[in-house]
């Protein structure tokens, strides 16, 4: 026995010693497997999703149902008392992350820790969590890391570091500062400030914010990167009130794990991280040109779960942002809201089946490739790639069929080489137009959008972007 337990100890350094020895990356070395993953599930899941976005039988006015606390105004002990029935007795962390492995995400970001300070993971740093605050009693992280790795998804953790409502000192009165406003007018800051500000029950501020963070926040991002294997990405949210030390101190835990990738939220505007954060809508075509960006959007209207919201986007939709996204260089993490007892919403996993089914047959039109380096088409969008060599290759992914059946493409001056259905491999008919190419397709074979391969036997220049995602960098 002696010898088992020095040997289980052994193996335990042995793994630690392995993640903190991680070679450091040069910038584009450690965004390479981000640039070409394209596609990634983000999770909202905690106590708030027991209360499905209702409040006495109140359907919750505004927001994600993951915000209900602050937007109820619930008390410190009654939303505690609540969390005590938490019990996802259905949680299933293999069925997770193989539902995100056959819809074809890379990648898998969970909520860690929302606004509300209800931590997933087994923390020394508050009695608040998973194991100590709910009837569960587990660690749902755990589980996941170990899921995520059997699959071969890359994990990374969503974590509020500026603002939670039930540890005390997190949750005091915020001012805006620089929250997607480079210069808010007072109209805005005051509607923000009050949806926003923190502070509702005198239990919340029986310590000060920087007391929180030193507490709270920085104990926590510390246990979430060494207690779980290797973790690709720290997902900041909602940069208020703290201060450039606050977000250094934060900053500075990240050495636990060099190559982790961060977003543009610890704080603004002078920590931009790796990656910019468009919300819910996909930005325009030079909006973000030449830096590396990801659109986070939801299912329905809601990041967690809220029972009755039914306005579910369509596969097609889903699928047709996920290539759009895609040919203006970025990439599309789409969301999931799991009800209380851990099970994915049907709506939820109906459609990533339906986009699983388009990406069996088409993910080399989605995965490593580039933004459009054409002008904009009406039928559909376009990716490329190049092949190292002289050749380059076209995606189109043709959306509306005109009636001609002609797919023009009156800018591309490189000769085309073969142009094939990518799903079957069919020929598809080209021929030299006027001004660049057009090329002849009878019918649409797929459901969503029919992806036509062209390989061209030139290298083609990109006119449109001028980093294709090779930097990083400020919106004006």
């Amino acid at each position: 026995m002696i010898k088992a337990f020095f040997s289980l100890i052994f193996s335990i350094l042995l793994f630690t010693q392995s993640i903190f020895a991680q070679k450091e990356l040069s910038k584009d070395e450690k965004m390479k497997w981000w640039r070409e993953a394209r596609f990634g599930m983000f999770i909202h899941f905690g106590t708030y999703a027991q209360w499905g976005g209702l409040y006495h039988g109140h359907k919750q006015a505004r927001g994600g149902a993951e915000w209900i606390m602050n937007r109820a105004k619930i008390p410190v002990q009654e939303y505690r008392d609540t969390a005590k029935n938490f019990n996802p007795i259905h949680y299933d962390a293999d069925f997770w992350a193989r539902m995100a492995k056959e819809a074809g995400m890379k990648y898998l970001i969970i909520t860690s820790k929302h606004h509300d300070g209800f931590a997933l993971f087994n923390t020394g740093a508050s009695q608040w969590n998973a194991l100590q605050a709910s009837k569960y009693g587990k660690d749902l992280i755990k589980p996941l890391a170990e899921a995520c790795k059997k699959y071969g998804i890359k994990l990374g953790f969503y974590y509020s570091q500026s603002q939670d409502w039930v540890n005390p000192g997190g949750a005091a009165a915020r001012k805006l500062m620089a929250e997607g406003w480079p210069n808010p007018d007072s109209t805005k800051v005051n509607a923000y400030t009050e949806a926003h500000q923190g502070h509702w029950d005198p239990a919340q501020e029986t310590k000060t914010f920087d007391q929180y963070i030193n507490d709270v926040a920085i104990p926590q991002v510390k246990e979430l990167l060494t207690n779980y294997g290797e973790i690709s990405v720290l997902w900041w949210d909602t940069p208020m009130k703290i201060n450039d030390q606050q977000a250094t101190r934060l900053q500075d835990v990240l050495k636990l794990q060099p190559n982790i990738i961060t977003n543009d939220r610890l704080k603004r505007p002078n920590f931009p991280g790796d990656t910019k954060t468009p919300e819910q809508k996909i930005p325009d075509r030079k909006e973000l040109d030449g830096k590396d960006w990801e659109t986070c959007m939801t299912m329905n209207g809601s990041w967690g779960f809220k029972s009755w919201d039914q306005n579910w986007k369509s596969s097609e939709t889903l699928v047709r942002n996920l290539i759009d996204i895609a040919s203006k260089g970025g990439n599309y993490l789409l969301n999931i809201g799991p009800k209380p007892d851990g099970t994915f919403p049907k709506e939820s996993i109906d459609r990533l089946k339906d986009i699983g089914g388009w990406m069996n047959k088409n993910s080399e039109a989605i995965y490593a490739t580039k933004a459009n380096p054409l002008n904009e088409v009406p039928w559909g969008r376009i990716t490329t790639k190049l092949d190292g060599k002289k050749e380059s290759i076209l995606y189109l992914s043709v959306f509306d069929l005109p009636k001609s059946g002609t797919l023009s493409l009156p800018d591309l001056n490189a000769p085309i080489k073969s142009a094939t259905l990518l799903a079957t491999g069919q020929k598809v008919s080209f021929k030299k137009a006027k001004s660049g190419y057009d090329l002849q397709l009878k019918s649409l074979a797929d459901k969503y959008a029919t992806v036509v391969k062209v390989i061209l036997k030139e290298q083609i220049k990109d006119k449109h972007f001028s980093g294709s995602n090779m930097k990083t960098g400020e919106l004006d």
